[in-house]
């Protein structure tokens, strides 16, 4: 299929006319995706990106732009699951790897891309959401997806004690080769993210493609290490600094995941009492416990981003995919150019078991709202009285953003920390 695009010149409008074509990805792309990769991310490691991809790789859902025989634009998507308040893992398209050549930038490759991933999913009857990690902030906006969870970088000095009284239980941690602990931890990720939402679920080889460790990817850090209790688990790495004062090394958590409270306090115990270990880091929710176990919070010092942006792909399937903390009766105006199907008056009426049933009508909407901010708020990371205040939330019935947020928030705040 052919590609037109409009480029803003210095005082006029240019119409542009190519060859650039569209079509699915085959599994013979992808030396070339992962070249185009490289190049747009700024990285040399052409085939550590191939190897990697190739774990979670799936035919017929990759989609690329070419110019002529060359690729010039790419954009994939995982069957994956994340975990929605009251129903657990559910199935999402997972975008990645979206990616346009340096010198194909500013002509609709871009867009092209991301409307047949989602025409497509909305014609196959695919997963209801898509969610992505996005590189530069101001980019997924225009294409329906809003800022769903946000998660904090933490760094904090080694050996920093706990508030008394902190209960670390009786089991110890005990560090365990990779294949002893991988089994194990598997179980242990099955077991608590079922109820953790954001949590992604993970295949083989979405464990692979997480916990890939080739030398070039470890970055002068140690291979992984893992740390294993009998509630939880953490994976980490080490990197050695010597200096004239002493050892001053720095250990990364990739991941650490505790079902009680006992378990989490005790792994976060044995990553800030390595010896040698300077510095320990670690990625978490933004209201995480760390914060108020140490007898110093200020010693935390906290890093907040953006990190699943989420697009309600079908508003009626997408609402109803998750359950709701109150109920409510509510029209809501959504406008949505970029998925036509969506737009429109919608009733919202949740029942007091916080099932959704979803319909177009013709009545008076109460509020109105744009694609963005339904992904933003779907988790219940992100709540519609906070986007009111910013004025991108509109109330047209007195009391409707009060009662939508109590219907949207949830008891938990929302994390996702896997970047796919």
């Amino acid at each position: 299929m052919g590609i037109g695009w409009r480029r803003a010149g210095a005082r006029r409008y240019h119409q542009w006319v190519t060859d650039l074509r569209l079509r699915v990805l085959r599994g013979s792309d992808l030396p070339g995706a992962a070249e185009l990769a490289a190049t747009a991310f700024l990285t040399d490691d052409v085939g550590m990106l191939a190897e990697r991809r190739s774990y979670v790789l799936e035919e017929g859902r990759g989609l690329g732009v070419f110019d002529g025989e060359r690729l010039v634009g790419v954009a994939d998507a995982l069957s994956r699951r994340v975990t929605l308040p009251g129903t657990g893992p559910t199935p999402f398209a997972a975008v990645t790897w979206v990616a346009v050549a340096p010198d194909h930038r500013r002509r609709g490759v871009l867009t092209t891309l991301m409307r047949a991933q989602l025409d497509a999913l909305h014609r196959s009857g695919g997963e209801p959401i898509a969610a992505l990690w996005a590189t530069e902030a101001t980019i997924y906006g225009r294409f329906g997806y809003g800022i769903a969870t946000e998660n904090c970088a933490l760094e904090l000095p080694a050996r920093t004690p706990f508030r008394p009284g902190v209960d670390l239980g009786p089991d110890r941690v005990v560090e365990q080769p990779r294949e002893t602990a991988l089994p194990l931890v598997r179980k242990l990720y099955d077991r608590i993210v079922l109820d953790r939402v954001g949590a992604l679920s993970r295949s083989d080889g979405q464990w692979n493609y997480f916990l890939y460790d080739a030398p070039g990817a470890r970055r002068g850090a140690t291979a992984y290490r893992f740390a294993l209790h009998p509630d939880g688990y953490a994976i980490f790495r080490t990197s050695t600094d010597w200096t004239p004062d002493g050892p001053k090394s720095r250990l990364r958590v990739a991941e650490l995941m505790a079902a009680t409270p006992a378990a989490y306090a005790a792994l976060h115990r044995h990553v800030l009492d390595m010896d040698l270990v300077a510095t320990v880091q670690l990625r978490s929710a933004t209201q995480e416990p760390l914060l108020h176990m140490v007898r110093d919070p200020r010693v935390v010092r906290r890093t907040v981003t953006d990190s699943l942006w989420v697009r309600v792909v079908d508003l009626d399937r997408g609402l109803r995919a998750r359950r709701y903390s109150a109920p409510a009766d509510l029209v809501l105006d959504v406008t949505d150019p970029f998925c036509p199907w969506n737009e429109g008056r919608w009733r919202f009426h949740v029942d007091d078991a916080g099932v959704a049933e979803v319909s177009t009508t013709d009545s008076a909407a109460d509020l109105a709202l744009t694609a963005e901010e339904l992904g933003a708020i779907l988790l219940g990371g992100t709540l519609p009285s906070t986007l009111a205040a910013a004025g991108r939330v509109r109330e047209h019935t007195p009391g409707a953003v009060h009662t939508l947020t109590r219907a949207f928030q949830t008891g938990t705040v929302p994390v996702c920390l896997e970047v796919f």
